[in-house]
Order: C-alpha cells, then structure tokens, then sequence
C-alpha cells in the first residue's frame, strides 16, 4: 500500500495520502481546521489530535494501533515537561502509516464552532426539586444519645414539616465538621424528588450559607451538548456553553454509533466515558465563568436522544438498532450524578432525565413537548426540532402525535464538500440577484455582507455551514439555477459562469478565494443530493403524523433546535423540508429542548406534567410504515413533486426550468425542455 486513507472528525474531511505524511501535513492538504504556530517543530502543542482505534463501519475504515508511527522523542521530552493528555499525539510528529480516524479536539481547532445553543428567555415557575433550609439542631446530649443525622432529621421535622430525611454516606462524611463550625446551626440541601421517594440530604454547610443554588440543565445532542447554570432562586440563566459531543469520532449519526459498538466489544464504554468527561468539562467552565462554587451546583436535568440517553447511563444501545426498537427504560430516572461519572458538581449532587416517548423519539422530544405544550394549542401546531435526528410533533387539545426522522449531518454542514460546522470564517446567509446570478453572503463574526464596500478585504472565509448551505440551495432554485430535479444547469442553461462542470454534472462556486491561498467554495450536484434526502426525510417524517391525523394542512410550524433557530422558513419552504403554510405562522422556538430540560430543573409540577403527557401522546414508528418511502420519494423533488405549494408559489417566485442531461447541442450547451 502507496497510500492510507485519513478520515478527520468532526469535520468528516477525508482523503488519501502518501504512506509516512505527517499528521499535520495531512490535515492542510484535506483543509482541515489543526492549529499549529511553531511550524511543526514540537514546541506550541497546538496540533495535538487524538487518533481513534477500532472498526469504524460508517466510514468504512478499520483504524488499527499501527496506523501512526510510533511515539518518538520529541513527543516524550514535550509530555515529560508540560504534561499531554493520554491518547493524544503532535500532529507534527505523528507520521500515517495506515487506514486512520483522527480526531481534532476544539482546543486543536484554529477556528472553534460556535455551538449555538443559547438559552431563551422564558420566566420559569419555581418549584425546585431541591431547596436550602437553615436549621437549628440540638447539640448532642449523654443521658440521651442520638447520632447528629437523627438530630438534624428531628429539626427539620420540628422547623420545617420535612418528614423521613435520607442521606448518602458522601454527605454525611460532612455533617458533623460544618455542625460544629456553625456552632450547631447549619444550612442543608434537601432534595424532594418524585412522590413516594423520602426527602434526601444533598449538601450541608456551616451556619447560614449564602453562596446560593445552582442546577444545571443539559441538552445532550448527537452533533453538540449545550448546558445552562441555572440560579435555583429564580430560574435565571447565570451561564450558557456547549461543546461538540466527542461521540462523533464514533459516528456521526446514531445508528453508526449502535453499529460501532456492534462491532467494537466495549465500544459502548469508550462513548459513555467521553461524553461524561465532557459533561464534566462544561460544568467547570460554566462554574468558572459565573464565579459560582462547584459545590453549589445540586441538581442537574439532562434531555436527549434515546441512544444518547443508553449511552449516557452506560447502558448498551443495541436494541435500539434494530426492531423493535426496545429501551431498556422510557420512564424518568432520577439518581445521585456521582453514579453517572458527572464528579465537576457537589458530592450529594442530584440528576433527573426526563422521560422517552419510545424508541425512537427521547428525553429531547419529551422537553421539546414541555416548552411548546402542544397539547394546550387550539390549532394544529407542527414542532420540528431540526438536527441530526429530527423530532416530529404534530397535535393539538385532542390529540398529539409524535415521530423521529433519519435527517442525517447534512443540515449540520457534514457530507457537503465545502460543508463546515458553524465556526468564525463559515457562510452562514446567502442570496442571489435573480437577475445577475450574482450571490453574495454573510460569515459568522462578521455583521456585513460581502458584497458592503466596507466588507474586509482579508476576511478569512473557510467554509459554508448547515444555515449557509440551505439558503444556498433555496436561493439557487430561486434564481432558476437549479431545477425541480435538483439538478443544477450549465453555464450555457443558466446564463452564469459560475455553473461549471464537473464531470457528467454542474458545480455551483459560491466564493472564489484560491488567489489568496483559501478555498473554492462550491455547491456541488452531490451536496444538492445530499440536502434532499436530508430534507425529503424530515418532510417525509411529518407528513406520515398528517396522515395519522387525516389533515393535508397545519395550520403553523414552530422549528426547534440550536439548527432550527438559524433556519430563514422562507428558504425552508422553498425547499420543501417543511408543509406548505403562510410564512408568518412559521416561527423559531430556539433551543426548545434546553427550555424544556431548563423548565423541569426548576419546577417538580413540570416534572409531573411532562411524565403525564408523555403517556398520551401517540408514536408513529417511520423505519416501519410504508407510507414514509412514498413521501421520502415524492419530496424529492424541490419544493415537491405532488403537493402544490401554493401558498409558497403565491408569494415566492419559483421558476421551472428542467435541465436535461442529455441532447446536447452543436454549441456543447445542454437544450432546455420546456418548463413543466
């Protein structure tokens, strides 16, 4: 072999490259975002990546140990003097000698993601599942021995009607040192979880404590894991981050990470201990950044996906991969958060999962369903929660019904060859002079718009992200560039040199920045391919729960999801993804789910209502109707190829031109049929 195959996550760049290429190297012919200042010589430490070993099914690439050189000594004088996480190597130093999957950590990545999973503004009611009380406990008497727990428990009781308190041995290693300190008055925690459950003792502090209560709440994704510090007091958003969920290394989509644990024994225990470590990572951060005490943060709320939600417990998914689709548990679980590795927080932490509608649809589609309630709406509400596996709800007072759908990492700007996660250099808007064929575009961390004399002229553009690649393709159906088929014209066709061929099809360039050593931003047949199935299978998804209501229309649409809040509805309907409704009764929810998980940290009532809910609303399996490949096939087509759309067309020009592949003519140019 002349040549290895290296795969890079998480941008899904890949490539061959000659056999002994370093690392780094590797990374700059395949555009890979690695970071490196000292030119590498072994001394910034920036391109440090992580290679992932085992049998990587969705890549297609068995990524054995002797994939890269060995350690060498420019790498051990570097972690002998400054330390270097295990299972990490220098890019610089690393040499390909095989098949590989390389990961590039977000501290190796010159131009970071911005993980757009703000908290919304929404007042919370406030009924915390744990709360403070200061308590007076009698000191300890010899003619009537008691141990200092059973005293405090006898207080509460006394000062606070908190009957049948429980405590874990973690806690009560601190009892009696701040008992004494505060000279027998304390401040405790006490945690009141589901009916039935005693009260537990969470967190004891000498005298009156006034550092407050935190809780986190945790929206833990396919692609990214976005957490909230949330003031307990009043349901006051102290700090937001989030962070690319180290799983991808194993798969993007979730059904490559079931098969990467079929077919890597202990598969499922590397996943589980990378996502952990990094829920850990986020709770230091967002403790860091509001000044806050890791041991007043005593409650945490986690929503997700149902093979996050296996993953995350450490239980194994693979039921999940196939029918019918067992959870080992779709009711709440509530449980110490040491149990689950989140050690970053306080000892006597608490942590609550909402509950999963079925197997296919999870913890977030419950949140999803706490934030929005669609089950009080005198209308028909359609609830799409947009990312790699797409939540469906569909309902109103009488019924709703739910689904997932396979959408896949396009909409996340993966599988798009100039596709980029959202990052600082990334298009993330984009329009076309329908008239000039002219695009111009917008970048995230910078306001204006290219083609603003005052755009500046050394403005890094590196890609074009999930947000960008969809008003892409809608506006090249809108400037007649692209075809109902999908199929993108040629130059001659559509009377623009920036349609250039590329094999037996068209590329589209977008952004032309070869002259100053970045890249050709282009939009290509197979990216139009590839944001078709990703939307065929979300438009699929809700017209299977139109069906099972007997409607062909709803009346709006709300899009959820960090994704979904940087959708523009009228690009989306141009491209079908969602049903045919006015554009003002299409809203964004933003991160719907991190509402929802944000709603049932602060109040038990919301905890109750969701558990209740989840019970009656109704699940639609897509992977075994038949009716959803029909759908699939048909919105194909852009916006589709039997529903009118009429609505849309009424306010937004679409032409209909159809280029045709072959019967070309003497001038080489491509004869266009008469639109349909």
């Amino acid at each position: 072999m002349q040549d290895a195959l290296v795969i890079f996550t998480p941008s899904g760049k890949r490539g061959r490259v000659p056999l002994d290429t370093p690392v780094l190297a590797a990374a700059r012919q395949l555009g890979v975002d690695l970071d490196s200042v000292c030119g590498g010589r072994g001394i910034c430490s920036k391109c440090q990546v992580a290679p992932q070993f085992g049998d990587f099914a969705k890549h297609g690439v068995l990524s054995a140990p002797g994939a890269l050189s060995e350690w060498n000594a420019v790498e051990e004088r570097y972690r002998s003097k400054r330390g270097m996480a295990e299972g990490r190597r220098l890019g610089c130093q690393a040499l390909i000698r095989g098949d590989v999957v390389i990961d590039v950590p977000p501290e190796s990545q010159l131009h970071r993601q911005v993980v757009r999973k703000a908290a919304s503004a929404r007042a919370m009611e406030m009924d915390p599942a744990t709360r403070l009380f200061l308590v007076d406990v009698a000191e300890p008497d010899m003619h009537e021995p008691s141990g200092d727990f059973e005293r405090l428990a006898q207080a509460l009781a006394e000062q606070w009607q908190i009957d049948g308190l429980a405590a874990d041995l973690e806690v009560l290693r601190g009892l009696q040192p701040a008992l004494r300190k505060g000279d027998w008055q304390v401040t405790v925690a006490v945690h009141r979880g589901r009916d039935g459950t005693p009260p537990r003792l969470t967190g004891v502090w000498p005298g009156f404590h006034d550092g407050g209560l935190f809780g986190l709440a945790i929206d833990l994704g396919s692609t990214t894991i976005a957490a909230h510090l949330t003031d307990l007091a009043d349901g006051s958003v102290r700090a937001s981050a989030g962070v690319m969920n180290p799983q991808i290394r194993f798969g993007e989509d979730l059904m490559s990470r079931v098969s990467y644990v079929m077919m890597n024994p202990g598969g499922d225990a590397e996943m589980t201990a990378a996502v952990r470590a990094a829920m850990n990572d986020l709770a230091r951060e967002l403790a860091a950044e509001a000044a806050v005490a890791p041991t007043a943060i005593l409650e945490a709320v986690v929503v997700c996906n149902p093979v996050m939600h296996h993953l995350f417990l450490g239980i194994d998914p693979v039921e999940l991969g196939q029918a019918p689709f067992a959870l080992a548990t779709s009711g709440p679980v509530e449980t110490a958060a040491r149990d689950l590795g989140l050690t970053a927080i306080a000892t006597g932490a608490r942590l609550y999962m909402l509950p999963c509608i079925a197997g296919h649809v999870g913890a977030d589609a419950a949140a999803v369903a706490l934030s929005e309630a669609p089950e009080k709406s005198e209308d028909l509400v359609l609830v799409v929660d947009v990312g790699t596996n797409a939540e469906i709800l569909l309902g109103d007072r009488r019924r709703v019904l739910a689904c997932s759908s396979p959408t896949g990492p396009a909409f996340e700007g993966a599988q798009i060859s100039s596709g980029q996660r959202a990052a600082p250099g990334a298009i993330e808007r984009v329009e076309i002079d329908p008239e000039t064929k002219e695009p111009r575009f917008k970048v995230i961390g910078c306001d204006l718009w290219s083609d603003d004399p005052a755009f500046p002229a050394d403005q890094r553009v590196t890609g074009i992200c999930g947000s960008g690649i969809i008003e892409a393709v809608a506006e090249m159906r809108m400037a007649g560039l692209l075809d109902a088929s999908g199929l993108i014209g040629s130059p001659g066709q559509t009377g623009t040199s920036r349609c250039e061929p590329e094999g037996r099809t068209h590329a589209w360039l977008l952004h032309d920045a070869s002259d100053g050593g970045g890249p050709r931003i282009r939009v290509t047949q197979s990216d139009i391919r590839a944001i078709q199935l990703a939307k065929s299978a979300l438009y699929a998804g809700a017209r299977l729960l139109m069906d099972e209501i007997g409607t062909d229309h709803v009346d709006r649409v709300v899009l959820a999801g960090a994704f979904g809040a940087h959708i523009s509805p009228k690009h989306a309907m141009v491209l079908g993804m969602i049903p045919d409704v006015p554009l003002d009764k299409v809203r964004s929810a933003g991160n719907a789910a991190g509402t929802g998980a944000r709603m049932a940290l602060c109040s038990r009532a919301a905890r109750a209502q969701i558990e209740a809910n989840v019970r009656r609303i109704h699940k639609v399996e897509t992977a075994i109707e038949p009716r959803f490949q029909e759908h699939f096939v048909a919105a194909n087509a852009l916006p589709h190829a039997t529903a009118s759309f009429a609505g849309l067309r009424a306010t937004v020009p679409l032409p209909e031109p159809s280029f045709n592949r072959g019967n070309e003519g003497g001038d080489g140019r491509r004869r266009r049929r008469a639109p349909a």
